[in-house]
């Protein structure tokens, strides 16, 4: 299969896992890694209809943002305070995990004169691999950025699962899905992504509320 048809294939399954959960398709936004991918198989998955892309290295991101400026990109991958002004071009970060990119954030956002929108990246499976903040500091983090960072919008979270069954993923994409509805409670806002759910697992991450599915390999899997 080719780019085109493995986009279908996985518009498919998302769709069936939106059906699975009661929702539709249309609520859930698919994001295209481009981390392991040519220019040449971004050129053919743009080509095939899909402008939101996301890259995990500022440095390749600046790269691809100049290449392709049709598409809508992401910054997924950590982000270091020093890379930070390179990041006017993203559309959405979501790898807010500590309080000095905060601060970098907001201040970088405020010479550029804009927002910027942002993910807070938790670390709800408590890998020590993983990035992301603790669940129990999530709270008093997305506070203090409200408060001190006028700069920045916060749209929601990010997290990763482990590299397990897909199956196993469940409970830490449906703790995710309830740290995201409590945080809004507690804050008094309205977010509109949760980004969970890749390759390996993004079908449970929906039936568990994903609004956003970061897919890489799915979609750029050649086979002969």
């Amino acid at each position: 299969m080719g780019i085109r048809e493995n986009l279908e294939d996985v518009q498919a399954r998302i769709a069936r896992a939106a059906q699975r959960s009661g929702r539709t398709a249309s609520e859930i936004r698919l994001l295209g890694v481009t981390k392991y991918a040519s220019d040449e198989d971004v050129r053919e998955l743009i080509a095939a209809g899909l402008l939101l892309l996301g890259e995990n290295r500022v440095q390749n991101a600046r790269k691809r943002v100049e290449l392709f400026p049709e598409a809508e990109w992401h910054l997924i991958g950590s982000l270091q305070t020093n890379k930070v002004r390179y990041c006017q071009p993203f559309a959405l970060i979501h790898s807010l995990d500590r309080w000095a990119l905060a601060e970098a954030l907001n201040a970088r956002a405020a010479q550029w004169g804009k927002r910027v929108d942002v993910l807070i990246q938790v670390n709800v499976s408590g890998e020590a691999t993983k990035s992301g903040l603790a669940p129990a500091e999530a709270l008093d983090f997305a506070q203090r950025v409200l408060a001190e960072c006028p700069q920045l919008n916060v749209r929601g979270l990010m997290t990763m699962a482990p590299l397990v069954a897909p199956e196993a993923t469940r409970p830490v994409f449906r703790k995710t899905k309830e740290l995201y509805e409590w945080l809004q409670k507690e804050l008094q806002v309205h977010w509109d992504t949760l980004s969970m759910g890749m390759t390996n697992d993004f079908e449970v991450a929906i039936e568990e509320g994903a609004t956003l599915v970061r897919i890489g390999s799915a979609l750029f899997a050649k086979e002969e």
